[in-house]
């Protein structure tokens, strides 16, 4: 299927490993253009070399000029940015009974404010040619809360929400914002948080693996470039008339509707 985004340039935060690496290669895989992000400087030139027509920057995206450092480069190199899509890690775990206000504050700036200054300083360009894709990498945790990741489900429904407002008054333009939840994933940081667990437990890493995958109505987590690809769909031409809404990849995991 061509999803008719060949030429387009994609910005894909946090693409350096996991599910933000696998989003940035199944756009490439589609002839976009793509900005890799990351912390890792080098990381992100070295995946960058391996995809068709990409760059690669290293940056903090919580830093001061982070947001502003990526557009500029991605403009510099290829233009205008046709696709955002916004991902970065959650807030630390933690208990309802374990927050304080300092800790909300933390993790709605860091999950909020970056994310909403990206929109900010490509939405303009993104209305004015009258086509633009706005994707979040989020988590199943804003339709069904988690209780070890309270800060998590205070921020993340928080950023939702801000997305959900903004489909409605961009969709007039040709400019769709969605969001994509992920449920169980095998990544480079699953494999190393179940090692950490086996480490701390005693128990054979295989065995927490398959306790965790049965949980999951699939019986398996999803592999990367099975999420990759439904982002790929939402970023795409054929997904125009698609805004406003969460969709889950998850096997099934969560119990509602």
């Amino acid at each position: 299927m061509d999803l008719k985004i060949a030429g387009r340039t994609a910005v894909v935060c946090a693409s350096t490993s996991g599910l933000g690496e696998g989003v940035a290669r199944a756009l490439a895989a589609e002839g976009a253009n793509v900005v890799v992000t990351g912390r890792r400087a080098e990381l992100a030139r070295s995946i960058a070399a391996q995809l068709p027509s990409a760059i690669g920057v290293g940056v903090d995206m919580m830093s001061d000029g982070g947001p502003e450092q990526i557009i500029q480069a991605a403009t510099e190199a290829f233009g205008s940015v046709d696709i955002l899509v916004l991902n970065g890690p959650g807030p630390r775990p933690a208990t309802a009974l374990d927050v304080t206000t300092e800790d909300i504050g933390t993790a709605m700036a860091s999950v909020i404010q970056p994310q909403q200054r990206l929109v900010s300083l490509v939405l303009d360009g993104m209305r004015e040619r009258g086509w633009g894709r706005i994707l979040a990498v989020s988590a199943t945790n804003i339709v069904e809360p988690l209780p070890a990741l309270a800060l998590s489900n205070i921020a993340r429904p928080a950023l939702a929400g801000y997305l959900k407002t903004l489909a409605t008054q961009v969709a007039p333009e040709g400019v769709t914002v969605n969001l994509l939840l992920a449920g169980g994933f095998r990544t480079a940081r699953r494999d190393a948080v179940e090692a950490t667990k086996a480490a701390r437990t005693g128990r054979p890493a295989a065995e927490i693996q398959a306790e965790e995958a049965a949980e999951v109505p699939m019986r398996r987590f999803g592999a990367v470039h099975e999420f990759a690809a439904v982002a790929a769909f939402l970023c795409s031409d054929l997904s125009s008339y698609v805004t406003g809404t969460a969709v889950r990849c998850d096997g099934g995991l969560v119990h509602s509707l």
